[in-house]
């Protein structure tokens, strides 16, 4: 016997709470793992693992978060509507990563718009997000690519995306 270490929607997303991180049918296990711990470095408040996603207690996510889902709140298994609803009543932007998006994030960080409380969108490694689940964001935001590569890895992303957040948030 053992406590859990997921927590409910209500305790991730809620008033007050500047940085939410929700993993969008993300099946590999390395890759959540990743995003809970950048999560964890970049000052997030919680994870969402959607409804189709990797299970937290994977070896697999449990090594590679490096013990940040011990004492990060982790929700499991909500549908992706609920966490947009839940988010925009709690006051968040709700900001969807994707290679297609309508805005680049150098753009709302020069505009100052990643000061906000902010969910931030990520979707499945192998299809992205599907139009449907982006057209629940508020924002579609492309991560600026400059050299050759097609695209960036999820949690790669996640990162930037999460890096970029953090020190708007966190200036100085």
């Amino acid at each position: 016997m053992c406590r859990r270490v997921d927590v409910g929607l209500a305790e991730v997303v809620r008033p007050g709470t500047r940085l939410v991180v929700c993993c969008v049918q993300v099946r590999d296990p390395g890759n959540a793992g990743t995003v809970v711990r950048c999560a964890d470095a970049f000052g997030a408040d919680g994870v969402v693992l959607s409804t189709g996603s990797v299970e937290l207690t994977n070896p697999k996510t449990v090594r590679a978060s490096v013990g940040s889902l011990f004492h990060l709140p982790v929700a499991v298994g909500a549908g992706l509507a609920a966490v947009v609803e839940a988010a925009h009543v709690a006051g968040l932007q709700v900001l969807a990563a994707d290679g297609s998006g309508d805005v680049e994030l150098s753009e709302l960080s020069r505009t100052g718009d990643l000061v906000r409380p902010t969910l931030w969108l990520f979707g499945n490694e192998a299809w992205g997000m599907p139009a449907e689940d982006r057209a629940l964001a508020d924002r579609v935001v492309r991560v600026p690519l400059f050299g050759a590569a097609e695209s960036l890895n999820l949690a790669t992303a996640a990162a930037v995306c999460l890096y970029a957040t953090a020190t708007a948030q966190h200036p100085g």
